[in-house]
């Protein structure tokens, strides 16, 4: 937990972090977040985190809490404030503070701009090296899925069935057609039979996940061949590889779907292969 949290303004103990009653983020989940990974004292893929959230600003037509020069001093001093050497930051902007009517405020209101800093490590290698396992959900979403917003029910009700079930991630599935489109706070990639990594494209039936991307960017320069493309669970669970990537928790391979194994059982060559490239990019200068 963060010993110090960022409201509007002012660094305060996080046990004294509020927000109103009627904050539009708390009543309507009229918001966006961010999480951005700190490794060993410096973001991983900080601007392009940063992009996505202006682009989640435009598509609710949030303003801006202020300027990026200004917000990214404010980051910086959440880190050193909280004494983050390897873990996350958190960001989160609402509407405001309104009387509770659910179209925009006529009014104009001061957007609410939240940060917190804690220590938390990805995934150990013995964890990565065992793999993970998904279960299946069906895909209730909202067909914003590309917005990062903080209306997370139906991920909270799947990820909670997953692990009910003992599993570590739900899978979002559509039931008309099977098409995996991705994990419950995860994006899902397979490797087919002839050696192709596979991941469901971007658009408005996923996140675009900036680990996702510099993934693919990894998987490509090491000559892996690429396909942004749809696939089918069927897909998933006779592939000879899957994982799934995240902020939090890189690239972790998956070992087993539903009731079905993957291949053998054990994480994939790629898979590892892919984690140890994203944990070298990781621990590069200057990123």
């Amino acid at each position: 937990m963060s010993r110090i949290a960022y409201v509007n303004g002012r660094y305060v103990p996080h046990t004294d972090a509020t927000v109103s009653v009627e904050d539009r983020g708390f009543q309507f989940a009229d918001g966006i977040y961010e999480v951005i990974s700190i490794y060993n004292g410096h973001y991983v893929d900080e601007i392009p985190h940063l992009d996505r959230w202006d682009r989640s600003l435009a598509a609710l037509s949030l303003p801006p809490a202020m300027p990026r020069v200004a917000m990214r001093q404010a980051m910086a001093r959440m880190i050193r404030r909280n004494r983050v050497r390897d873990g996350i930051l958190y960001m989160q902007l609402t509407r405001g503070t309104a009387r509770r009517d659910a179209p925009f405020p006529t009014r104009s209101t001061r957007p609410s701009f939240v940060m917190t800093a804690r220590n938390q490590n990805l995934p150990a290698v013995a964890q990565v090296e065992a793999g993970g396992s998904l279960l299946s959900v069906p895909e209730i979403r909202w067909k914003r899925c590309d917005v990062k917003s903080v209306a997370l029910l139906p991920n909270v009700l799947a990820k909670q069935k997953a692990r009910e079930h003992g599993a570590s991630e739900a899978l979002f599935v559509r039931d008309e057609d099977g098409i995996v489109t991705e994990g419950g706070s995860t994006n899902a990639f397979m490797v087919s039979a002839e050696g192709t990594l596979v991941t469901h494209p971007t658009g408005n039936a996923i996140l675009g996940g900036i680990t996702r991307d510099r993934v693919l960017q990894l998987a490509r320069a090491s000559g892996l061949t690429v396909e942004e493309r749809p696939f089918t669970l069927e897909e998933a669970k006779s592939a000879r590889e899957v994982f799934i990537t995240s902020t939090t928790m890189a690239v972790m391979p998956i070992v087993q779907i539903d009731n079905a194994v993957i291949a053998n059982g054990q994480s994939g060559s790629n898979s590892l292969n892919l984690h140890r490239l994203y944990h070298e990019f990781c621990t590069a200068e200057g990123i």
